[in-house]
């Protein structure tokens, strides 16, 4: 099927939106995207692309903008809160022939893969109020009072979406009982190694995103921001956490603070609308799968529009090829989080002897492509 003539609104305008934007570019269709941040911003702090992300980038054609502007990491370090080492991995070997896995600001990644789109229209400011069913299409009110319909309307607009809230009975995330601080502080270490604390239901992570920054992750467990959480984070982990803690001092303008949260849904589509990305399939960022998972969504939705006979045929087929993959992630974070939260004499214990093949089990079936 031709994208010819058809109608497309994809709400969202961060990595699920711009790789679907860049997927869909040779299908034919006329595309539109709204976006209710007012507009791009350099705020936020790091990510962490791994292989299966970096080789869907290439295939859309983005993988050297962003390689341009990132860090290679060529090694994953666990140890437990006094520094112990518990496993490596060579990460560059086992993504071997997938793709290299890489690190960024967050911002560096938007503005490449808003690049990457060109000359694609973004309107700014601007989000769905409501979603009607008519016949095989879907009227779109926006909140600036304009209606406008569409063939296919594509929720990527993340874990908090506005399309899962308006077609989708109101399903909500479910918070995963993780409350995480990120941050940026200044770069201490010249090797680019993704580096790991591991604590008893707790983790502190650190991982260059620049010649100059490390991204820093911390996982409070299930209690909500408090006043005293940096003192509890210095005493508990050991260093590099001091370290990066006196950026906050001079500044905490890139502190972002929130609970983790899962989305699980029975179906992604009512009708033509179709949810992607964390809207529809968000998990503990355990596995940093949420924006891998994203554009291998992108990728996989353009191909199956392409060969099928209708839109509703493509997004039955798209659901049916992408769920067990991310069923896995889903499944293997639980994993994860439930070895995090051993004993800490069990769990190193595990670790040191079992950590490196948990490791590779985890991410064995997302080798292949999706």
């Amino acid at each position: 099927m031709r994208g010819d003539g058809i109608r497309v609104l994809i709400v969202g305008g961060g990595v699920a939106g711009l790789a679907t934007v860049a997927a869909l570019r040779e299908w034919g269709a006329t595309v539109d995207v709204v976006e209710r941040a007012p507009g791009p911003t350099d705020s936020g702090t790091g990510i962490y692309l791994t292989g299966n992300a970096t080789r869907m980038l290439d295939v859309l054609g983005l993988a050297e903008p962003v390689a341009d502007v990132s860090v290679e990491i060529t090694r994953q370090r666990s140890a437990n809160q006094r520094g112990r080492r518990l496993f490596d991995i060579d990460v560059a070997a086992l993504w071997q022939g997938v793709g290299p896995c890489v690190s960024l600001p967050r911002a560096q990644l938007h503005r490449a893969l808003l690049a990457g789109v060109g000359d694609t229209p973004i309107r700014w400011g601007r989000q769905p109020v409501a979603l009607l069913a008519e016949g095989d299409q879907v009227a779109v009110e926006f909140d600036d009072g304009a209606t406008e319909r569409y063939d296919l309307v594509l929720g990527a607009d993340g874990v908090n979406s506005t399309v899962r809230r308006l077609a989708f009975d109101g399903q909500a995330a479910r918070d995963l009982g993780q409350y995480a601080y990120r941050w940026v502080a200044p770069r201490v270490d010249d090797e680019p190694v993704w580096s790991v604390q591991l604590g008893r239901g707790r983790q502190f992570l650190t991982i260059p995103i620049s010649a100059e920054q490390t991204y820093c992750y911390y996982n409070d467990g299930p209690v909500a921001d408090r006043p005293g959480w940096r003192d509890e984070l210095a005493a508990t982990f050991t260093e590099p956490v001091a370290t990066m803690l006196k950026a906050l001092d001079y500044d905490d303008s890139t502190l972002h603070a929130g609970p983790n949260q899962e989305v699980v849904l029975d179906s992604w589509s009512r009708g033509p609308v179709l949810l992607i990305g964390d809207a529809a399939h968000a998990t503990s960022p355990n596995m940093a799968q949420g924006a891998a998972m994203a554009v291998e969504d992108a990728v996989v939705l353009a191909s199956s529009l392409a060969t099928a006979g209708s839109i509703a045929e493509a997004l039955r087929g798209y659901e049916a090829r992408r769920r067990p993959r991310t069923d896995w992630v889903l499944s293997q974070t639980h994993r994860r989080d439930k070895a995090t939260g051993l004993p800490p004499a069990l769990r190193d214990l595990v670790m040191r002897h079992l950590g490196e093949q948990m490791f590779r089990s985890n991410y064995r079936p997302l080798f292949v492509q999706p």
